[in-house]
C-alpha cells in the first residue's frame, strides 16, 4: 500500500543514470562563461587549486561559520613524517538573534568568540593565520576573499548578501585591537566553504582524494577540475576546487517530473520557496519535514492511525530527522517507532508502525539515491577529464545524514558503484572537516607561498632584464671585432672562421650536385638537381644513415671509413657509381679553413670524440678514405658548415637574405661580412661568408655574471668542460640537462616529487630537449604533462606538473633571449657596415629548437626587435640548409670558378 502510495519517491536506475546527465549538463553550464549566469548550479571557482602534500606544518586558527554552533580551532600540523595533526576546539551557540539579526552584531559575535578561544588557550599575542570556514555560496575572485550571494539554513543575517565576508570578519576583529595585540592584524588566509574543508580534511590523510561531500542539515559536493574548463577564472594551468553548490540543482525546474507533491508542500512552507529544490529532497533538515507530510495525508485518507490525525502531525517540524533515524533501526524491530509515534500522542497499531517505518525508508533512500546520480555525474566527469578507462579516487564525507543514519552510508556507496561502474571508489569519512579543513586549506597556502618563494628564488638568474640583454649584445659585439682582428683572432672566443663562400646563388646555377651532411647521430647523403632559367628549381634525393656511439667516439679513420661506406650505399641505390660529381661536404663543426676546399678541425663538438681528427684537414680524410675504399671518385669541391648552408638555401629563394642562424642541437651564426673588415684574409675586395663559431662565446668568463650553478654543473659534466659556453645556454642539446640540474635541486628542497629523486631523474641526459618542447606546447594539458614525466619515471602530481613547466619555460626564454642578444649584435654590425640608418635583411633560420619549440621563435624575434630597433629583420625558415644548401655552395663555388677561369 505504501508502495503504491509512493511510487514517485522510489527511483529506478535508468531514472538516476537520467538525472545524472542532467547534473553533467547543469555542470558545464556552471562552468561557461557564458551561461553561468541562467545555471541554477553555479560552479563556483574555490581557488583552491592544490591538496595538501603531507609536507605542511605549522600552527594555525580556524573559525566555522554556518551550522547549529560556531566553532573556534586551533590547529597544530606536525612535519614528523606521520602526517599527524592535533586540533583543540571550542563550541559557541548561535543564537537566533544573531543568525537572523544585522552583519555588524554577527560579525561583531564571530570575532568575541574567536578572542575568547584565544585567551583561554593563551594565543592572545600570537600572530597565527587563520582559516575561515564560511558555508554558504559565495563568490570568489581570490582565495582570501568571498562575497555572499545568499543565505541558505535557516540563517537570515541583514546587510550581507552582495558583501565581501572576509573583509567584514577583519573589521570587527579591528575593533578589539587595544585588547589584543594581534586581533588587527590576524591574517585570514583562506575562505573555504565546509564541503572544501571536507575535501582538504581527508586529502591530508588520502592523497587521492579529489571530491568533497555535505550531507547534514545541508548538501553540497566540491571536485578538483581542470582549469583549462573553467572559463570563470583566468589561466588554463592546473586544477581549481569548484563548489558546485549543489543545492539549488532543479530551481528552473530540471526536475519537476521528479518532484512529488509533498516535495511542493515543504518547499512552499519553507524560507526561501522555489529555491535549493535538490536540498529539500536531499538534506536532513527536511527529512523530517516529509516524513510528517507524508503521515499527514495518509492518515487523512484513513491509511494509518485509524484516520485520527493528532496536533502533532498538524505542527510543522514536530517529526525530527532524529526520529527519522530511530524509526529505520530495523534491528530493534518496530519498538522505536512505536515509542515515537506514542508520544506524538499518536495510537499506532503493528500496521502503522510498520507503515509509518517503510515511509521513512522510501524517503532517506530517495534521498541517497538522489545524492548517488549527483556524485556519479562528478566522478564521471573527472574520469573522463583525466581521460582514464578506470579512475581509482577518494571522496571526502562529512554531514549527520550520512554518520548517524543507520543504513544511508551504505545505500550511497551501494549505488554510486552501481552508477559508475568503472571508478574504484574509496568512502572516507572527514573528522571535523569545517575546522581542520579550513586550516589545512590554510596550511596549504601557507606551504604554496613559503615554495613560491624558493621556486622564484631558484628561477630568478634565468630572469634576464633588458639592461643585461643589452650588456650580453655589446660583449658578442666585442668579441665579433676581436675574431676579425688578426692580432686579436688567435686569443678571441669568438673565433670568426672564413669560409671562403664569397657569393650567395643569382639563379643561373644549373647541375648534378652530390651532398654529404654529417652534423650529429645521423648522417646523409644527398643527390640535388639544380634547374636555371624559367623552370628555376631544385629536386633532391637523400638517404641517412646511422652513425653509432662506437664510430662517433672511435677513430678518426673508422668514422671516415664508415662515412664512405654510407656514400657508396646511396650511388648504388640511385645507380650512379661511375659519375664523378662535384660534392658539397657539410661538415658542422668548427673549421679554420685555407680555401673553399680545404677545412682543418679546430675541435669537436655536440658529443663527438674521434681520435686522430682535431688539427687535420676533413677533406683530405674524406679523399684517403674514398682512395682506400678504391671503388668510386668524387670531386670534393666545398666544405660547408650547416649555418652557411641555411644562408645559402634562403639566399636562394630571397636574395636579401645575408645571415644563416642554426637554433637547434646546436647553436651558430654566420653572415656575409666586408673583405676589407677581415685582417686574417688577404684582399679587400667583395664580401665573404664569416661563420662566427658563436658557441664559444663567454669561455673566457666574460658572462660569469649571468651563469647559474645549473649552467656550470652542466657544463662540468659535459664532454668539454669550460667550452662552448654560449651554446650550453641556447642550444638544445643541453637544455634538457639544465631543467634536470634544476629539477634535482628544487626536489632536494621538498618542492617537487615529494622530495623523492628517482633514478631516471639521476641519469645525465634522460631529459631530452624535445619533452622541454612537448611539455611547454600550448595546446597540451598538464595531464599530457604528467604522462611524459610518467615515461621519466617521475610520478608528478598536477602541481609538480605546474613547477615543471614553469622550470622548462624559465630556461627556453632565457635561451631564446641570450640567441636574440647575439643576433642583435650581428644585425646591428651588418647596419654599420653597409653605413646605412635603416637596414632591411633576411636572416635564414634552421634548427629543431627554432622550428618545433612553442615559443622559441616568438621570443627571438621580439628580443633582436628590442635590442636593434634601426634594423627591419625577416626570418625565412631554411629547408633543408645542411644537404640543400651544401648543393648550392657546390654550385655557386663551380659558377664562380668558371668565371674566374673565363
Amino acid at each position: 500500500q505504501v508502495d503504491r502510495y509512493l511510487y514517485h519517491m522510489r527511483l529506478s536506475d535508468d531514472v538516476l543514470l537520467d538525472v545524472m546527465a542532467r547534473f553533467q549538463a547543469e555542470m558545464v553550464k556552471g562552468l561557461g562563461r557564458d551561461t553561468n549566469p541562467t545555471a541554477t548550479v553555479k560552479m563556483l571557482p574555490s581557488f583552491v587549486r592544490s591538496l595538501p602534500d603531507g609536507s605542511e606544518k605549522g600552527d594555525f586558527l580556524a573559525v566555522d561559520l554556518g551550522g547549529s554552533l560556531f566553532r573556534a580551532h586551533q590547529v597544530k600540523v606536525f612535519d614528523d613524517g606521520k602526517q599527524s595533526c592535533q586540533l583543540e576546539s571550542k563550541f559557541y551557540p548561535t543564537p537566533k538573534e544573531v543568525i537572523q539579526g544585522n552583519g555588524a552584531e554577527l560579525f561583531d559575535y564571530v570575532a568575541e568568540c574567536l578572542l575568547d578561544f584565544m585567551e583561554n588557550k593563551n594565543l592572545k599575542h600570537k600572530k597565527l593565520p587563520l582559516g575561515f570556514t564560511f558555508s554558504f555560496p559565495c563568490k570568489q575572485t581570490k582565495l582570501e576573499e568571498g562575497v555572499l550571494l545568499g543565505w541558505t539554513k535557516h540563517f537570515k543575517v541583514r546587510g550581507v548578501q552582495e558583501t565581501d565576508v572576509v573583509s567584514s570578519l577583519h573589521k570587527a576583529l579591528q575593533k578589539h585591537k587595544a585588547s589584543f595585540v594581534p586581533a588587527g592584524d590576524l591574517d585570514v588566509l583562506a575562505l573555504v566553504n565546509d564541503t572544501v574543508g571536507t575535501m582538504m580534511t581527508c586529502g591530508y590523510d588520502d592523497q587521492r582524494c579529489e571530491v568533497g561531500l555535505i550531507i547534514g542539515t545541508g548538501t553540497n559536493a566540491c571536485y578538483m577540475e581542470e582549469m583549462r574548463h573553467i572559463d570563470l577564472v583566468e589561466g588554463d594551468e592546473g586544477r581549481m576546487c569548484i563548489n558546485t553548490e549543489w543545492g539549488a540543482f532543479g530551481d528552473d525546474g530540471a526536475l519537476d517530473d521528479l518532484r512529488t507533491e509533498f516535495d511542493r508542500e515543504l518547499d512552499l512552507g519553507s524560507l526561501n520557496p522555489g529555491k535549493q529544490l535538490f536540498e529539500k529532497m536531499i538534506s536532513s533538515l527536511y527529512l523530517g519535514e516529509l516524513v510528517r507530510l507524508i503521515l499527514l495525508k495518509m492518515t487523512k485518507e484513513g491509511l494509518l492511525f485509524n484516520g485520527k490525525v493528532s496536533p502533532a502531525l498538524l505542527t510543522k517540524g514536530k517529526i525530527e530527522v532524529q526520529h527519522v533515524y530511530a524509526m529505520e533501526k530495523y534491528k530493534e524491530g518496530l519498538s522505536n517507532t512505536k515509542e515515537i509515534l506514542t508520544e506524538l500522542n499518536l495510537s499506532p497499531s503493528e500496521e502503522d508502525c510498520i507503515a509509518v517505518q517503510h515511509v521513512c525508508t522510501i524517503v532517506s533512500f530517495r534521498s541517497a539515491n538522489l545524492c548517488a546520480a549527483a556524485l556519479a555525474a562528478i566522478l564521471t566527469r573527472m574520469r573522463e577529464n583525466k581521460k582514464l578507462l578506470r579512475m581509482r579516487t577518494t571522496v571526502g564525507i562529512d554531514g549527520g545524514l550520512y554518520k548517524s543514519h543507520p543504513q544511508y552510508a551504505k545505500r550511497l556507496h551501494k549505488v554510486v558503484r552501481r552508477l559508475v561502474p568503472n571508478c574504484d571508489v574509496r568512502f572516507l569519512l572527514s573528522l571535523s572537516g569545517s575546522g581542520r579543513g579550513a586550516a589545512m586549506v590554510t596550511a596549504v597556502a601557507y606551504r604554496l607561498a613559503a615554495q613560491r618563494k624558493q621556486i622564484d628564488a631558484a628561477l630568478a638568474p634565468f630572469l634576464l632584464s633588458l639592461e643585461t640583454l643589452r650588456e650580453v649584445k655589446t660583449k658578442m659585439r666585442t668579441e665579433l671585432e676581436y675574431g676579425l682582428k688578426r692580432e686579436t683572432q688567435a686569443s678571441a672566443t669568438v673565433k670568426m672562421l672564413p669560409t671562403y663562400v664569397c657569393g650567395t646563388p643569382d639563379g643561373t646555377e644549373k647541375g648534378k650536385f652530390l651532398a654529404l651532411d654529417l652534423g650529429g647521430t645521423n648522417f646523409r647523403v644527398l643527390l640535388v638537381k639544380i634547374r636555371s632559367g624559367r623552370r628555376r628549381s631544385v629536386q633532391m634525393y637523400n638517404k641517412i644513415f646511422a652513425i653509432p656511439l662506437e664510430i662517433m667516439q672511435g677513430t678518426g679513420e673508422e668514422l671516415f671509413d664508415h662515412i664512405v661506406q654510407c656514400i657508396a650505399d646511396f650511388l648504388e641505390y640511385m645507380g650512379i657509381k661511375g659519375a664523378r660529381l662535384p660534392l658539397g661536404f657539410t661538415f658542422s663543426f668548427p673549421c679554420r679553413q685555407a680555401s673553399i676546399d680545404k677545412g682543418t678541425l679546430v675541435g669537436w663538438t655536440k658529443g663527438f670524440k674521434a681520435t686522430d681528427c682535431e688539427g687535420e684537414d676533413v677533406v683530405d680524410m674524406l679523399r684517403e678514405a674514398i682512395r682506400r675504399r678504391n671503388e668510386f671518385d668524387l670531386d670534393i669541391v666545398a666544405v660547408v658548415n650547416d649555418t652557411v648552408g641555411t644562408m645559402m638555401t634562403c639566399g636562394y629563394e630571397d636574395p636579401n637574405c645575408e645571415i644563416g642562424l642554426i637554433a637547434g642541437t646546436g647553436s651558430n651564426v654566420c653572415y656575409m661580412e666586408d673583405m676589407k673588415n677581415i685582417e686574417i684574409v688577404e684582399g679587400n675586395e667583395g664580401k665573404m661568408c664569416i661563420n662566427t663559431e658563436w658557441g664559444g662565446f663567454g669561455d673566457n668568463g666574460c658572462i660569469d655574471n649571468i651563469r647559474t650553478k645549473y649552467d656550470q654543473e652542466v657544463d662540468e659534466g659535459s664532454l668539454n668542460p669550460g667550452k662552448q659556453r654560449y651554446e650550453k645556454m641556447t642550444s638544445g642539446m643541453y637544455l634538457g640537462e639544465i631543467v634536470r640540474q634544476i629539477l634535482i635541486d628544487l626536489t632536494k628542497q621538498g618542492l617537487l616529487f615529494r622530495g623523492q629523486i628517482s633514478e631516471s631523474l639521476r641519469k645525465r641526459g634522460i631529459f631530452e630537449t624535445k619533452f622541454l618542447s612537448q611539455i611547454e606546447s600550448d595546446r597540451l594539458a598538464l595531464l599530457q604533462v604528467r604522462r611524459i614525466l610518467q615515461q621519466l619515471g617521475l610520478d608528478s602530481t598536477c602541481d609538480d606538473s605546474i613547477i615543471v613547466k614553469e622550470v622548462c619555460g624559465a630556461v627556453s626564454k632565457r635561451a631564446a633571449q641570450l640567441c636574440g642578444a647575439g643576433l642583435a649584435a650581428v644585425v646591428e654590425k651588418k647596419r654599420e657596415n653597409r653605413g646605412v640608418e635603416h637596414l632591411r635583411i633576411t636572416v635564414g633560420v634552421d634548427g629543431t629548437l627554432y622550428k618545433l619549440h612553442p615559443h622559441f621563435s616568438r621570443v627571438l624575434r621580439e628580443t633582436v626587435k628590442e635590442l636593434a630597433p634601426q634594423c627591419d629583420v625577416t626570418f625565412m625558415l631554411s629547408e633543408d640548409g645542411s644537404g640543400k644548401g651544401a648543393a648550392l655552395i657546390t654550385a655557386v663555388a663551380k659558377r664562380l670558378h668558371n668565371v674566374g677561369q673565363k
